[in-house]
């Protein structure tokens, strides 16, 4: 509250008497609450959640609010939370059959956790479906494969994947696939190989969309190229404010946005401030000592360590090791991809429960500060709605068109 009344007092300007103080807090009151009914009548969609990998624990139930982590049923419906996009995902080093078996584990993991919860959750593959779950006062779970690797260079698996449900790909994670490069791997392929390209045009008529976080900027101009349906950034956010080989540059947004594209802006610290990233850089002994201290503490638990890295990263914050980052990069990142791409291209995917999230944003329940931020910033109601979800939806739909009139042809 207290940074709400500051705002509008610098808003007002110099006011000294009480009734001008009280004219200023009554602003910020109005604000708040329409940013509340703003952010509770709109489509809130989050195109990237690392929650599946929590799902293989019995002992977790998404229905119950975690004293850990980012998302559950409760902190969902708190934070007005309308889709989410669950990730199947493995490391980038585990490949072949052993990586397509782990991909379908979790993908039944997810739909389990659909079944045990249907007067929460509804199993959705198109925006008609997410709209509908919204009418239905249900939360729309969808799932994106984070990582080609998990199709083992066989696309009967991304068949199967999309049959399952899978609504999205991310080409490669932090290692290179068989058949394309990665934006933390040295390139090998030039890109996309043949086969690669033969991955998106499946895809393409599959109607899955194609996403285009972590892969290199030659893989991500491949499959820009060959694409017949606009692209996804699941979970990527601006180079020009914090130089992550992972992040895009304005003339990658650009490109992404003139073929109707997304890119759904990451809330992890190491994405959103190049302060942080510098500390990283300088001190790699301390990157080796967290991750060993979260290694002892989780040991092979892969959602453990996802998200004990969160808190290791925090106490290396309170110890004066690292620096703190506030939720307002979010902002930032937001307003300068919409600066450079426009309010039709961007959205938000948070990678909440797979990354180190930023101050002020450790779950959902804090989604609805997003809304309020972007209108104090004199955002229109009408592109917060776009950027909450209404971008995704529009996506979807034309991946969908595309796949519909991809599948009217002969087969070559």
């Amino acid at each position: 509250m207290r940074i709400e009344m500051s705002r509008a007092i610098l808003t007002a300007g110099l006011c000294v008497s009480a009734g001008s103080f009280l004219a200023a807090a009554v602003t910020a009151d109005d604000i708040s609450s329409r940013a509340r009914k703003l952010h509770f009548s709109s489509i809130v969609i989050d195109t990237h959640d690392d929650t599946t990998q929590r799902f293989l624990d019995a002992n977790f139930d998404i229905g119950l609010r975690s004293p850990s982590g980012s998302i559950d049923i409760p902190r969902m419906r708190e934070g007005g939370l309308g889709a989410i996009f669950f990730s199947i995902w493995i490391p980038s080093k585990v490949t072949g059959p052993e990586a397509v078996n782990r991909a379908m584990a979790q993908i039944e993991a997810v739909r389990e956790q659909v079944r045990k919860h249907p007067k929460d959750l509804i199993l959705a593959t198109t925006a008609a479906e997410i709209r509908e779950a919204r009418k239905n006062r249900k939360i729309a779970a969808l799932m994106g494969v984070e990582g080609g690797h998990m199709i083992n260079s066989d696309l009967d698996v991304v068949r199967k994947f999309a049959s399952l449900g899978v609504q999205y790909m991310t080409l490669t994670h932090t290692g290179n696939v068989e058949w394309a490069d990665s934006a933390t791997a040295k390139a090998v392929h030039n890109g996309l190989t043949d086969f690669g390209k033969d991955v998106i045009r499946e895809m393409n008529r599959l109607g899955m969309m194609v996403d285009i976080s972590h892969v290199s900027d030659k893989t991500f101009y491949d499959a820009l190229e060959v694409s017949k349906a606009p692209l996804i950034a699941s979970h990527s956010s601006c180079r020009a404010l914090c130089d992550a080989a992972r992040n895009m540059t304005d003339q990658m947004m650009k490109d992404l946005a003139a073929k109707g594209g997304v890119i759904q802006i990451n809330y992890h610290v190491g994405f959103l401030s190049q302060e942080f990233r510098n500390a990283e850089k300088a001190h790699p002994e301390w990157e080796q000592a967290i991750a060993a201290e979260i290694k002892q503490r989780c040991g092979d638990n892969e959602a453990c360590l996802l998200i004990e890295g969160d808190h290791v990263t925090r106490e290396y914050v309170a110890q004066g090791k690292l620096p703190r980052v506030d939720w307002t990069k979010i902002i930032e990142h937001i307003d300068h991809a919409v600066k450079v791409v426009g309010a039709e291209h961007v959205g938000l995917g948070s990678d909440f429960d797979g990354a180190n999230m930023p101050y002020g944003m450790e779950d959902a329940t804090r989604l609805p500060h997003i809304t309020e931020a972007l209108l104090q910033k004199g955002y229109s109601e009408s592109d917060i709605k776009k950027i909450l979800g209404e971008n995704t939806l529009r996506l979807m739909a034309e991946v969908e068109r595309v796949s519909h009139e991809l599948n009217q042809r002969p087969r070559e």
